[in-house]
């Protein structure tokens, strides 16, 4: 086996996967260590265009923890990819000097496609008992990605919905207001739009949904006691499942969001706009269940460094 690192900086969060992968294609990877931290890189990126000093500060801090794992743990392989908020802002530089100084090993600011087929990639290695083509969503803090395929990808497309952008551009009421709550709902049909022009979604025979917003939402939905990823991995949640749980969301307060055991309190103020993008998503291309997968670009990160 080759143990690897990856490391998947989002809008929202900065994740690393230290794997050994398997000298066989068809064996699965083994995780040695898997962890999170919401660092909100992208805070107000939508708004200012820029990278915020202090969220550049807090990235800096969680991926000297992670370096220390690698080193310790001697991963011999490092990539780091960085999305959809490094894409957009015009101080990436200062992003990507901070990155290099820490890691000693420069980001890949990769395009919406790349993240695409990494996500594609990660999840449907060992997705089993669901039928192909999938549709792979990939619900970020900043963009969603669309993917279509069954072994490879067919069609992907990158769109500028999620989480922690919406929520600076709509949500600020608690809870939101209806007029709110509309305004959201308009931009991701508008955006399910622009991804229908490159990914004909209706060739789906099943929907994939990949990142924070859906595995909280499917363990909302199961009703779980604390966060479980064996229980949330692949589970099927119907269409009327997600609704409830996003007009409950979007309902409550701050206070309320966060007293749920699953909600991982840097995820209460942006969980609502991502339910909201999965309701929308599953409303718009006719899906009537959605399978969670905890496996997603990090494990296609991963992948990406096989010899």
């Amino acid at each position: 086996m080759t143990r690897v690192a990856a490391i998947d900086c989002g809008t929202n969060s900065i994740r690393l996967l230290i794997a050994d992968l398997p000298s066989t294609g068809d064996a699965p990877l083994v995780d040695v260590v898997r962890e999170m931290r919401i660092v909100r890189l992208g805070q107000g990126v939508d708004r200012t265009g820029r990278l915020a000093p202090e969220a550049i500060e807090r990235t800096r801090v969680a991926l000297a923890e992670y370096t220390s794992q690698i080193r310790e743990l001697g991963a011999e392989r490092v990539r780091m990819v960085a999305t959809s908020a490094s894409r957009d802002a015009s101080n990436a530089d200062d992003f990507r000097a901070m990155v290099l100084s820490t890691l000693g090993t420069a980001p890949e600011v990769i395009t919406g496609d790349e993240e695409a087929r990494l996500s594609f990639s990660g999840a449907v290695r060992g997705l089993q008992g669901a039928e192909p083509p999938y549709l792979v969503v990939d619900i970020g803090g900043g963009s969603t990605e669309f993917v279509l395929g069954t072994s490879g990808v067919d069609a992907a497309r990158s769109v500028d919905i999620g989480c922690v952008r919406l929520t600076e551009r709509h949500l600020r009421s608690d809870p939101p207001t209806v007029e709110e709550i509309a305004a959201t709902e308009k931009d991701i049909v508008a955006a399910v739009g622009v991804a229908r022009e490159t990914v004909p979604v209706e060739r789906a025979r099943t929907l994939v949904g990949l990142a924070g917003s859906v595995t909280t939402v499917t363990a909302l939905a199961l009703g779980l006691d604390a966060y479980d990823p064996a229980a949330i991995h692949h589970a099927r949640v119907s269409r009327d499942q997600v609704a409830e749980v996003t007009e409950r969301l979007l309902t409550q307060t701050r206070e309320e969001r966060a007293a749920y055991p699953v909600m991982h309190p840097g995820r209460v103020d942006v969980i609502g706009a991502g339910a909201l993008v999965l309701r929308v998503i599953m409303d718009e291309v006719g899906a009537e269940f959605v399978v969670a997968s905890e496996h997603d670009i990090l494990d296609g990160i991963a992948w990406s460094q096989t010899s």
